[in-house]
């Protein structure tokens, strides 16, 4: 996944992280769509949450998510709160955030700049190859979803329809990862 098609298939990621709104079940199927020509695996999760939000009320929607991102601290929605907890480190996290942000012309709106919603949306300006987004991606995202998916391993009785969201966007990331070499 390179250029257009990876900056609108990271913004579809943001939407669904985002609090669930009118348009989600568009951007879900947009966000399937964009995936299933490279990553069926994850367009298939995301095909699973789209027929599930199909199903759901918007009350409903809006209470998996509160449950899911905000009321667990295995799964909150802030990557410095992940990776730092409540800390000196996350604030600094969150200074550093900002300035990358502010360096190009980039607004969090009114969310903390670790809101993933707000990491991915960030993220789509950036060019794949950029030393940030590889960054932002290796030392921040990958491990912050790793543990987020961590959290519903053990989720087979009632499946999270969040979880599978997660998982796409997982899964998409370790795909991002450049590949190292390893010489004989």
């Amino acid at each position: 996944m390179s250029g257009q098609p990876q900056q609108q298939t990271l913004l579809r990621f943001a939407d669904l992280l985002d609090y669930p709104g009118p348009g989600l079940l568009d951007q879900a199927r947009e966000c399937a769509d964009l995936l299933k020509p490279d990553q069926p695996e994850a367009a298939e999760h995301v095909a699973y949450f789209l027929e599930f939000a199909k199903s759901a009320s918007p009350g409903q929607l809006e209470e998996i998510y509160t449950g899911t991102f905000d009321l667990n601290p295995a799964c909150y929605i802030f990557a410095g709160y992940l990776l730092f907890g409540e800390s000196f480190k996350r604030g600094k996290f969150l200074v550093g955030l900002q300035e990358r942000y502010r360096e190009r012309g980039f607004s969090a709106g009114n969310e903390l700049a670790d809101h993933l919603a707000v990491m991915f949306r960030f993220l789509a300006t950036l060019e794949a190859h950029e030393a940030l987004a590889q960054e932002l991606l290796e030392d921040c995202l990958l491990p912050v979803l790793q543990r987020m998916n961590k959290n519903f391993e053990h989720d087979n009785e009632k499946p999270n329809p969040y979880a599978r969201v997660l998982q796409a966007v997982l899964h998409v990331v370790e795909q991002a990862q450049p590949r190292v070499a390893v010489s004989a």
